[in-house]
């Protein structure tokens, strides 16, 4: 796995984030790890509607079930 100090990933953190590959990076500081930079696994627009016809919805989504009244 690639290393890089956090002042070289600073300077140069555009250019990185164009070439992280799956593995991704550690970002150390005084030759500690402090991060990891990972690329994400999908776009998240990707992710939207991704279980379309895979869940089945039981119930009323806007309602906990439970009736109160909101007069004093």
């Amino acid at each position: 796995m690639k290393q890089i100090a956090a002042a070289a990933f600073k300077a140069r953190c555009l250019a990185i984030l164009d070439s992280v590959d799956p593995e991704g990076i550690v970002i150390t500081k005084r030759g500690k790890p402090v991060a990891k930079l990972t690329p994400l696994p999908a776009a998240p627009a990707e992710l939207i509607g991704r279980l379309r016809g895979r869940v089945k919805v039981k119930g009323d989504l806007m309602s906990t079930g439970v009736r109160w009244n909101a007069e004093p």
